[in-house]
């Protein structure tokens, strides 16, 4: 993307500090907005059977958002919780589609966006289906081995992790990417 498209996009950042255990987006809530993940991690889990079944983490240069509610204006299915301290940059929903209508090369990232969270959503589906909990944690930990203090095997493999984090209220500021 030219500089100039991307000036754009970061004028429209906020950066935000939450603590470990802040849930960023919340099971029956709609949250259409977009995080970026600049430092920390964080997981996304559905309630099943009383416990929290842990189907995604993301790092640093992760995208955190709920498509349902960013796509349809929907409650999402999903929770996302972050697994330490973190620092994000937040983009509303309304500001990206205004960019995307006034630039074309926001347009296209966008698009190209989309298309990458397509590939990531059909790898996990296919992970899902033919390893199991413990050879994809065994692999999280293999490509990512900074996150295994962070992220325990209990976690992963569907433990109910309530009362293990302390939310706290998070920090804003307005500021730039760079």
């Amino acid at each position: 993307m030219p500089e100039a498209s991307a000036d754009k996009v970061v004028k429209h950042l906020s950066k935000i500090t939450y603590p470990k255990g802040y849930h960023i987006l919340e099971a029956g809530k709609t949250e259409t907005n977009i995080f970026f993940i600049e430092k920390g991690i964080a997981r996304a889990y559905i309630p099943v059977d009383g416990k929290e079944v842990t189907f995604w983490i993301g790092k640093e240069g992760s995208t955190i958002v709920s498509l349902k509610s960013y796509v349809n204006n929907q409650q999402g299915y999903e929770s996302m919780e972050l697994m330490e301290n973190s620092v994000l940059y937040l983009l509303k929903r309304k500001d990206l589609h205004e960019l995307f209508k006034e630039d074309i090369h926001i347009a296209n990232w966008g698009r190209k966006f989309a298309e990458s969270e397509f590939l990531q959503t059909e790898e996990r589906l296919i992970s899902l289906l033919f390893t199991t909990a413990s050879e994809r944690y065994m692999k999280l930990i293999q490509n990512n081995p900074e996150t295994e203090n962070t992220i325990g095997v209990s976690c992963f493999l569907s433990g109910n992790n309530s009362g293990k984090f302390k939310p706290d209220k998070g920090e804003i500021e307005t500021g730039t990417l760079r």
